[in-house]
């Protein structure tokens, strides 16, 4: 004989302000947690929180901006108390800006490594990958906020220090023209940012902060010391690209006060860095995908 089975227990009746999600496994039910599509600004706000919360960017950029200013305002100070108007007769103002930025660039190449590489040394950047699996929007929302803030932080400073050292040396220099404080801030900001950008790129390659950082500052200085030694004459045409092509030389030109006579002129170091860096972008997407993280 077969024993008799009580009746099972019927569910209750879904609560008439909750409705079944239309394919859902669970009739009747719908999640409290609200289900947002993500999209590019979610993932800048999170890098934003990341590197306005580490102390590297407070430490790195505010050595960079002691540096371009304290720099740049000693400089001044000395020319202004030392210099006659025969001494700077026809030279810009604002070429004295140069040396602080030269400096303060390894600040910013350090920055824009350690925004990247520092992850994978940490092992956070699986974390990363977790919340955006998009690896070219977690690549790309790292070098939008990187260089605004790195634009951002380099023009405040190199504007200070252009108006403090024309105010200065207004006796014993000539007054830049509208294109020259154009250069002189701006586009000398751009280039910064953009050398930034390309040490982000470079950190994520390399995925190991001091590798990257030892790279990118030999990319700044060797090609220049390299050329200080190169004395034949067979290796004169070598010695002269190396001059022209060189970071610090590329520097100088947002100046008008470039090391040599030929070579980029104008605004073509910002066309050389753009090119040279939206490059090493492609190859780190690249290389993004294809690799573990």
């Amino acid at each position: 004989m077969s024993t008799h089975q009580p009746p099972m227990p019927q569910a209750a009746p879904a609560a008439p302000d909750r409705q079944a999600a239309p394919g859902g496994p669970y009739p009747g039910y719908t999640s409290p947690i609200p289900v947002v599509r993500t999209h590019l600004g979610h993932a800048i706000t999170s890098e934003w929180t990341k590197i306005r919360s580490v102390r590297s960017t407070i430490w790195t950029l505010g050595v960079f901006v002691l540096l371009v200013v304290g720099i740049g305002l000693l400089t001044a100070s000395v020319v202004s108390g030392s210099a006659s108007s025969d001494d700077l007769s026809g030279e810009n103002a604002l070429s004295l800006g140069f040396f602080g930025l030269l400096l303060g660039s390894m600040c910013i190449i350090t920055l824009g490594v350690l925004t990247t590489a520092s992850e994978y040394g940490t092992g956070m950047i699986r974390t990363t990958m977790v919340a955006c699996p998009s690896r070219a929007r977690v690549l790309a929302a790292k070098a939008i906020v990187f260089f605004a803030v790195a634009f951002v932080v380099t023009l405040a400073a190199s504007a200070f220090v252009a108006m403090t050292q024309v105010s200065m040396l207004n006796d014993v220099a000539r007054t830049p023209t509208g294109g020259e404080w154009l250069k002189g801030t701006v586009g000398v900001s751009l280039y910064i940012a953009l050398l930034g950008l390309l040490s982000l790129i470079i950190g994520s390659i390399i995925r190991h902060s001091a590798g990257a950082i030892t790279i990118m500052i030999g990319a700044v200085l060797a090609p220049l010391v390299v050329a200080l030694f190169m004395f034949s004459q067979s290796l004169e045409k070598v010695r002269t690209a190396l001059f022209e092509y060189s970071i610090p030389n590329q520097l100088s030109v947002f100046y008008s006060n470039s090391l040599s006579d030929s070579g980029p002129s104008g605004w073509d170091p910002l066309w050389i860095i753009l090119l040279v860096t939206a490059v090493a972008f492609g190859g780190a997407y690249l290389l993004l995908e294809k690799r573990d993280v």
